[in-house]
């Protein structure tokens, strides 16, 4: 999926912008989803791709809601971010390359990975 900038100024919030598009980090224990434990799929904000299942949704203490797997790792794009000097692996939606947030080695079982995402690059399609 391809849209121009000024599309997805006019389509996201301000901060949903700034996370998905210019790689930019909500504040931690502030997005609506950290704390959330409704039922549902979450998708990305910005093209409605299916990206985690609440059923893999866990309490972190990181500030940021965080996943052991994604619902497909289709639906994924990784790559390495050295942005803060270290290599880290940020993640991205394969749909549109909205930035998502990173995953980390440090996560519970049965995967051992926890997916450390931003609340405002997610929508949750709560299960009825």
């Amino acid at each position: 999926m391809t849209r121009h900038d000024q599309e997805w100024k006019d389509k996201l919030t301000p901060e949903q912008y700034n996370v998905t598009r210019q790689c930019g980090t909500e504040r931690p224990f502030t997005g609506k989803y950290n704390k959330c434990n409704d039922k549902g799929t979450y998708q990305c904000v910005c093209c409605g791709n299916d990206l985690f299942s609440s059923d893999t949704k866990f309490e972190s203490a990181s500030g940021w809601p965080s996943f052991y797997a994604p619902m497909d790792d289709t639906n994924l794009i990784r790559r390495t971010d050295d942005s803060l000097g270290s290599p880290r692996i940020e993640i991205a939606c394969s749909k549109c390359d909205g930035h998502l947030g990173h995953v980390f080695p440090d996560g519970p079982d049965p995967t051992g990975m926890r997916y450390c995402v931003n609340s405002v690059s997610l929508n949750l399609k709560r299960d009825k």
